[in-house]
């Protein structure tokens, strides 16, 4: 079995999220946020060529949902061991992921297709962005707080939206098989 371009890329950033981590925790935040920006841009490129080449596979979604939920997940908890993330919006996040995860394998399971939608990748991007900002953040508070703290609020907003609108989607498209 050939691995494709964009399973390739997904494989990538699964390999990139303990360098990341070792590197946020060994306080190398220059080469952390290096690294994490080039795995977050794997995200969009595997999805973009998958589809450019013709190349979307079962294997590959499972690779790229599973290289992003390892890349927030471990994003998050080096960050929350440096106090650089609350465990709370670690918490609400990636239970949200794993939760839409599982329901996306139960749907999977009762032949109900939810396709991607725009709040998903919205999410995502405001996730990667506010993470990227965690890693590089500075001594600068605004209002009291971190700039990436007011970013993750934001992502937490999306998360929970994108979260409530796939649960909708599934129970209206399970209502139709």
């Amino acid at each position: 079995m050939r691995v494709s371009v964009s399973d390739q890329l997904a494989i990538l950033r699964m390999i990139l999220v303990p360098v990341v981590m070792a590197l946020i925790i060994s306080d190398v935040r220059s080469w952390a946020a290096v690294l994490f920006v080039v795995a977050a841009i794997t995200d969009f490129l595997d999805g973009y060529l998958a589809r450019r080449m013709g190349q979307l596979t079962v294997l590959g979604a499972f690779l790229d949902s599973t290289a992003d939920k390892m890349l927030v997940t471990g994003t998050f908890l080096a960050l929350i061991a440096v106090d650089r993330a609350s465990i709370w919006v670690a918490g609400i996040i990636i239970t949200r992921e794993f939760a839409v995860q599982a329901l996306r394998s139960l749907a999977g399971l009762q032949g109900v297709h939810v396709p991607p939608s725009i709040w998903g990748k919205l999410k995502a991007n405001a996730q990667f962005v506010a993470l990227g900002f965690a890693i590089i953040r500075t001594g600068d508070r605004i209002g009291g707080w971190f700039l990436d703290e007011y970013l993750m609020g934001v992502a937490v907003l999306l998360t929970l939206y994108s979260g409530w609108d796939y649960i909708k989607t599934f129970f209206a498209r399970r209502a139709e098989v």
